[in-house]
């Protein structure tokens, strides 16, 4: 019997196939029936079989997650011995440059303070190029006083009102400030115009701004401490320079406006008695 079984296997799996396609025509729902009773039968094997797949794919995936953080905790281990290194090069040089400041008798400069106020009208135009904030008098705004925006200067304050202040924004026609740029540190003089892009004025021959350069105050005419961003050259032709202000000045919706305490500058005139406002 066994001998005739394996001999006409294959032939009765043909027939029983046949048979079950026969079956499936003739009464659909008795099919669906038995398949779901077989799936019901074999779904608790097919469960338990499924588990240690499920663990053995867990334990593969704690695997990669313990080899990308040992990746990761070398790089962070590499990353914190470099700054240790860079730390103890700037305690280095911090401590060689509090030495050479007492044997020059330097005098730092004094600490700045800020008041932060909103911006409550634009009243720009094709002759003006300034802004109203909400902040005056009883807030400790003073003329002169160095308006930013993002850590960046966008010009003055030149009028001060008991609630309310005017900022004369570097576009403006009116508006000069000493300037250094950063590579070739050439002094120059930046003035608006109107325009969005104020130009660098006095700029020696043979002296090329490069576009891209930064643009910083130089620290001259006791209006801004030097170091200051204030643009970026955009573009050089035929001996005019033109910058573009490092912070947007159409978006600005709050500034911050800053006392250096210069000694000397447009904020200590107007402290004094009797100065003009």
């Amino acid at each position: 019997m066994r001998a005739l079984l394996q001999r006409f296997s294959f032939l009765l799996m043909v027939l029983a196939a046949i048979g079950l396609m026969m079956m499936t025509r003739a009464d659909p729902v008795f099919i669906d029936a038995a398949r779901a009773r077989v799936t019901d039968a074999f779904a608790p094997i097919l469960g338990f079989i499924a588990r240690p797949a499920g663990a053995v794919a867990s334990v593969l995936e704690s695997g990669h997650q313990l080899t990308a953080l040992y990746a990761e905790n070398q790089r962070l281990r590499e990353d914190n011995e470099r700054l240790r290194q860079w730390q103890q090069t700037a305690l280095r040089l911090e401590a060689e440059n509090n030495s050479l400041r007492g044997l020059l008798a330097y005098k730092p400069d004094p600490a700045a303070s800020y008041i932060t106020a909103r911006v409550i009208a634009d009243p720009g135009g094709a002759f003006v190029r300034t802004l109203v904030v909400m902040a005056g008098q009883r807030d400790g705004v003073r003329r002169g006083q160095a308006a930013m925006a993002g850590q960046g200067v966008i010009g003055r304050v030149v009028q001060v009102g008991e609630w309310s202040s005017r900022i004369l924004l570097v576009t403006d026609l009116n508006a000069r400030i000493p300037v250094v740029l950063e590579t070739t540190r050439q002094r120059a003089m930046l003035s608006g115009d109107n325009s969005d892009q104020p130009r660098l004025m006095y700029i020696p021959r043979g002296v090329e701004p490069t576009v891209g350069e930064r643009v910083f105050t130089s620290g001259h005419g006791g209006l801004f401490p030097a170091g200051l961003p204030v643009g970026i050259v955009a573009a050089t032709h035929d001996g005019e320079t033109r910058v573009t202000p490092i912070v947007d000045l159409s978006r600005i919706e709050y500034v911050q406006l800053v006392d250096f305490g210069i000694p000397g500058g447009l904020a200590a005139e107007a402290a004094q008695p009797g100065a003009m406002q």
